[in-house]
């Protein structure tokens, strides 16, 4: 096998050389967005894999890249912890560099396996290059989002949300994504020596871009009004009891301030208990949606009892009748944030450190009814969860195959002031562009400081707030039906179609004399 050979280093040195090219791989997502970068980075990773002389090497090469690249992806957890959190700045960094260095160890396994594959079965470079590296590198992020529940942010694919590989979204997901993402890259390297290469590369975008133009859903029922809040209430004072009840006013203010079909607040917008609130609060607003005919979607933890709470979003929808009760709609988070929503086992002392209040919620059922506004059903998603594609697409295509109505608008509620004014929002924009691609449906983006948004089912955002103000986002908001591909399929296409190409690789491998 004739290796392509543009230059050679010693293991530490492509170790160093990795982790510089995972650093740079952030400026490929939100806010600076140059996605080709992205696949420069990993064509250079690519390349140092082939040139590795042992498997620990290749570890050492892909842990590096994977750190580089976490530590600087989620740099703004050091925010949340030291500056809102209280933790100690030695403390928070050194929690921040183990998240970066477990984060690597899914792409040190990856590569690993890679250059063991490369010394035990001596494949073609092409057929390491177009079949084997890719294959690992999709497994390698799939895996990162779901092992100890999955921490899939800045996954390779979400860097694509404005690419032409954009297109492949609704067949094969962010996952896929960043397979075509690894095959891009290695077409990069192939092309010193097989000039073909150039052409995949070509026809992977330009069928991408001609994707693109295809709908997979169709519009459904007649547009809503909507009214998105983001009440820029500062991180520090949320929970204060001293301001709740400024807050309290506050939101009750927007939301009265004039009607919609629907209004929607960040999560945890009421920053107390649902049963601590004054006792005419909800009634009030519930008497304003009959009277104004709109339905409210309001952020707030509710109790189930002692020690049991959920970070919830309640609907409020009229009444329809003067002497009706107004029907109350409830939907419960369902993935959880470690350290944030649930403590994992021996970390108490961890979560006690950064004074996180409501650190420990109930969690919600993983398929939940969507919200009925109109002719529109809205489902809603909590902060975290829209980082979880395949979940989403579960609860549609659930609902679709049971029988029940499917959701023809998604709803993110979030709170990410913990971050501050950094990466983060961006970033969160980003992830929910691509549930909209997924799915082919509208996001509406609720949040505090932001981004709240509308995007369009294309991924498109078409209204935003400036982050770090107080204000509404009002719009007119068409509802979508039908199914996608991926929201039939999940993430089993790109899985089986990965695990597929290194079985095809072995195989070739034994059959094809090595021409090393």
């Amino acid at each position: 096998m004739s290796k392509p050979a543009f230059f050679r280093l010693a293991p530490t040195q492509a170790a160093l050389v990795a982790l510089l090219a995972g650093a740079l791989n952030v400026f490929a997502f939100a806010p600076v967005a140059w996605w080709p970068l992205q696949i420069v980075a990993l064509a250079l990773l690519f390349h140092l894999l082939l040139q590795a002389p042992s498997i620990k090497s290749g570890v050492l090469t892909g842990w590096a890249y994977g750190f580089g690249w976490s530590a600087c992806g989620v740099y703004w957890l050091y925010i949340s912890m030291h500056q809102y959190g209280g933790m100690p700045a030695p403390m928070a960094g050194l929690a921040v560099a183990l998240m970066a260095i477990l984060l690597g160890a899914f792409f040190a396994l990856a590569s690993g396996m890679a250059v063991w594959i490369l010394r035990r079965r001596q494949p073609s470079t092409t057929s390491m290059l177009l079949l084997v590296l890719p294959s690992l590198w999709a497994l390698s992020e799939w895996l990162r989002g779901w092992v100890l529940t999955g921490f899939p942010w800045v996954a390779s694919g979400y860097a694509h949300v404005d690419s032409p590989l954009a297109g492949f979204a609704p067949l094969i997901g962010v996952y896929g994504l960043g397979w075509l993402a690894a095959l891009l890259a290695a077409c990069l390297v192939l092309l010193p020596t097989k000039k073909s290469a150039l052409f995949l590369l070509v026809a992977i975008l330009a069928t991408g871009a001609g994707l693109k133009t295809v709908n997979w859903t169709a519009p459904h029922g007649l547009p809503i009004s909507v009214r998105l809040l983001q009440g820029n209430v500062p991180q520090e004072i949320k929970f204060d009891a001293e301001h709740a009840d400024t807050t309290l006013t506050m939101y009750e203010d927007m939301i009265r301030a004039a009607p919609a079909d629907l209004i929607a607040t960040p999560e945890t917008a009421l920053p107390l208990l649902a049963h601590q609130l004054p006792i005419d609060y909800l009634p009030r607003l519930a008497e304003y949606a009959t009277a104004s005919n709109s339905h409210l979607a309001i952020g707030i933890a509710v109790s189930d009892g002692p020690q049991q709470y959920a970070n919830s979003v309640i609907g409020i929808a009229p009444a329809k009748a003067s002497r009706a009760t107004p029907k109350i709609y409830r939907y419960d988070k369902h993935h959880l944030v470690p350290f944030g929503e649930f403590i994992p086992f021996g970390f108490r002392w961890f979560v006690d450190m950064m004074h996180i209040p409501l650190g420990d919620f109930t969690r919600g059922d993983a398929l939940q009814m969507p919200f009925a506004v109109k002719d529109q059903w809205v489902l809603p998603n909590i902060c975290y969860e829209d980082l979880f594609g395949e979940e989403i697409a579960n609860q549609l295509s659930a609902s679709y195959f049971s029988g029940n109505p499917v959701a023809s608008l998604l709803l993110n509620a979030s709170n990410i002031a913990w971050f501050g004014d950094s990466f983060a929002l961006p970033q969160h924009l980003q992830i929910s562009q691509m549930r909209a691609i997924e799915t082919g449906r509208p996001m509406l983006r609720a949040t505090n400081t932001g981004a709240t948004a509308v995007i369009n089912p294309d991924g498109k955002v078409i209204a935003q707030l400036q982050p770090f103000e107080r204000g509404v986002l009002t719009a007119s908001v068409q509802g979508y039906g039908g199914l996608t591909p991926y929201v039939l399929l999940g993430n089993a296409s790109i899985v089986l179609l990965a695990c597929a190409m290194l079985i095809a690789a072995w195989y070739l491998a034994r059959k094809t004399p090595s021409s090393r």
